[in-house]
């Protein structure tokens, strides 16, 4: 188990790395749309290269930042079903899901997007749009953020099967929607306090 924890942090760090990068791509999209946008309008010159490359940029942010997500244990649940259990069910819950949702899913969208991503990059494929990009490196940002959600799903399976053995510690211990906001009432009481 230890050689496979060492393998789950190392991609766990990765991930961590890639989707914290993720941040500034945010701030360079919104550059770009505001240089657009005042070219635009100043001097009345547009480019579609400047428009796609705002999508190419948030897609990215996007797609590379979903194994951080999933890392950081704020992907989409139903947390009024969810916490209504019990610490352990959870955990089999997730690692239900994990098994059975994730993994498959992905290593589909996988399988069909090497020969996709493949496909445009021999062609060379280019946008029809007139001055647009070329496509196949945001077709292969669907790829990279699809195997590095794969991934950290693996990471994700190795760590809950150690958490369920006891061989370490929840690292994503379930609060409650009605806790946290005990909690964070409380920690403002306190900073209210004189």
């Amino acid at each position: 188990m230890r050689g496979l924890l060492t393998v789950s942090a190392f991609i766990d760090r990765i991930n961590e790395v890639i989707g914290k990068a993720m941040a500034w791509l945010i701030l360079i999209a919104v550059l770009v749309s505001t240089a657009n946008a005042v070219i635009r309008k100043v001097f009345s010159v547009s480019s579609n290269a400047w428009l796609e490359l705002q999508w190419y940029l948030f897609g990215a942010a996007f797609l590379l930042a979903a194994a951080y997500t999933l890392k950081q244990n704020e992907h989409i649940r139903i947390d009024i079903v969810y916490g209504r259990f019990s610490r352990k069910v959870q955990h089999r819950i997730d690692l239900f899901g994990h098994l059975v949702f994730l993994m498959p899913f992905v290593t589909l969208m996988i399988w069909y997007l090497v020969p996709y991503v493949a496909r445009s990059f021999l062609n060379g494929e280019v946008s029809t749009n007139s001055g647009g990009l070329v496509i196949w490196p945001a077709k292969g940002l669907l790829l990279a953020g699809f195997a590095l959600l794969w991934f950290q799903g693996v990471s994700e399976i190795i760590k809950k099967i150690a958490v369920m053995r006891g061989a370490i510690p929840d690292p994503n211990p379930f609060i409650s929607a009605h806790e946290a906001a005990e909690r964070e009432g409380a920690m403002l009481a306190g900073e209210i306090k004189p």
